[in-house]
């Protein structure tokens, strides 16, 4: 199969990786891609946000399949031109899209679909965000209504800093203030062919900078894949996926296609296990980042026919994706200053050490290639790598992870300790 892939993150390789392992014949394209994807798949010179520019390429080289990987080609509508002109695209068109790209229309449709969330309040001024935080009171949830790369959220009982967070947002459009919701988050990925939906496996990521959910907020600082520990509040983890299908998937794809907006794609519920049953925090509109890079290893189900039947619109066709009983769990080695001011352009070395270690696959998100040869790489962005660990069991796993961690050497760089850890215990 001839695949093109668009974008340059983690989760793209992620994606490559697992189409590669698949099958090794496959012809697979990616645009704009990193240092690491160029060693999995061919880089094009495609603008990945241009629709017309991306049809063309895939009409011209006879593209059987293009995943859109990150949320702003979606947001833009890359999705639409392609779906016009006949060729399977995994991800949403613009208007669907907008599950993600704004967080007050995704509130309508879960409240139009009867799906449970915690309360919201859209504010457009700062009168209005005071108001809402009288309402719910602390802790204080702020969200930027559009894309905001994970940094949008702040969740913090210092009223100050949320009503600070609001007004940096507020010049752009409305935030949401919602109420605080206690109890572990997980995330959920389906695939959707706009009427049919598919679960994939579980995972937990963690979006605190530093260990102990220190720090603020990042786009994931790790993850891990499955969640055991779910068994004991459901029965099993099969009967939390059946309850999460029937009661958010299933509804949102319905209530999506009945407005003339079908979402064909990949729908992430991040949801959150209140004492009161499970909520929806937020949905996104493609595979999330760092979760993929523990998801994917983890499936036995060939991906590009998971993703081909989603985006033709024969998913129905296809059984439920089988899962391996082993573990997954990935750190990502963060620049500098991340998330507020990372410090690019360092070196990175010690990756061929890494990737040695047993079970470990170094999984790139922002790398660019040497100058010259046998140079090193250098790290382009804040989240540079992911190192990802499969085992047996957690602490195999986390004992993998670490140890190619430790080989990798970037001048100031920063990752969480404490990954998975509880679930090893």
């Amino acid at each position: 199969m001839k695949i093109l892939v668009l974008g340059s993150g983690a989760r793209e390789h992620a994606i490559i990786l697992a189409l590669r392992a698949e099958e090794a014949s496959h012809e697979i394209f990616a645009a704009p891609g990193n240092a690491g994807i160029a060693q999995d798949a061919t880089l094009v010179d495609v603008n990945m946000l241009d629709g017309k520019a991306v049809t063309a390429f895939a009409n011209e080289n006879a593209i059987d399949l293009v995943v859109v990987g990150p949320e702003a080609p979606l947001v833009a509508g890359v999705a639409d031109p392609l779906r016009e002109r006949g060729i399977p695209v995994f991800g949403p068109g613009k208007t669907a899209a907008q599950l993600e790209g704004s967080k007050a229309y995704a509130k309508r449709i879960m409240d139009a679909a009867g799906v449970p969330t915690g309360r919201a309040v859209r504010a457009t001024s700062t009168a209005e965000v005071e108001a809402a935080f009288e309402d719910f009171g602390a802790p204080y949830v702020v969200k930027a209504d559009g894309l905001a790369a994970g940094k949008g959220v702040i969740v913090t009982s210092e009223r100050a800093d949320a009503l600070a967070h609001a007004e940096q947002y507020l010049p752009n459009g409305p935030v949401l203030v919602e109420e605080f919701l206690t109890g572990p988050e997980v995330s959920l990925f389906f695939l959707s062919d706009g009427d049919t939906v598919r679960a994939l496996s579980p995972a937990q990521d963690f979006k605190r900078a530093f260990d102990g959910d220190a720090g603020p907020n990042t786009g994931g600082m790790g993850a891990y894949s499955p969640l055991p520990w779910l068994s004991e509040q459901f029965g099993s983890v099969e009967d939390f996926v059946a309850e999460v299908t029937r009661d958010v998937a299933l509804p949102v794809i319905r209530q999506m296609d009945s407005e003339g907006t079908p979402f064909i794609g990949l729908l992430y519920a991040g949801l959150i296990l209140t004492p009161a049953g499970v909520r929806v925090i937020e949905f996104n509109a493609r595979f999330g980042d760092p979760e993929t890079q523990v998801v994917l290893p983890r499936l036995q189900t060939p991906l590009s026919q998971l993703l081909l039947a989603a985006a033709s619109g024969n998913l129905e066709d296809q059984p439920e994706p089988v899962f391996s009983d082993d573990v997954a769990i990935t750190v990502v080695l963060a620049s500098e200053g991340y998330p507020e001011a990372p410090q690019t352009g360092r070196q990175i070395e010690g990756l061929a050490e890494a990737a040695a270690v047993p079970g470990v696959r170094i999984v790139h998100a922002a790398t660019a290639g040497p100058d010259a040869p046998g140079g090193a790489l250098i790290a382009t962005g804040g989240r540079v790598l992911s190192v990802v660990a499969t085992g047996p069991d957690f602490r195999e796993a986390r004992a993998r992870a670490y140890e190619a961690i430790r080989h990798i050497s970037l001048d100031g760089a920063h990752f969480r300790h404490d990954i998975a850890a509880r679930v090893a215990e």
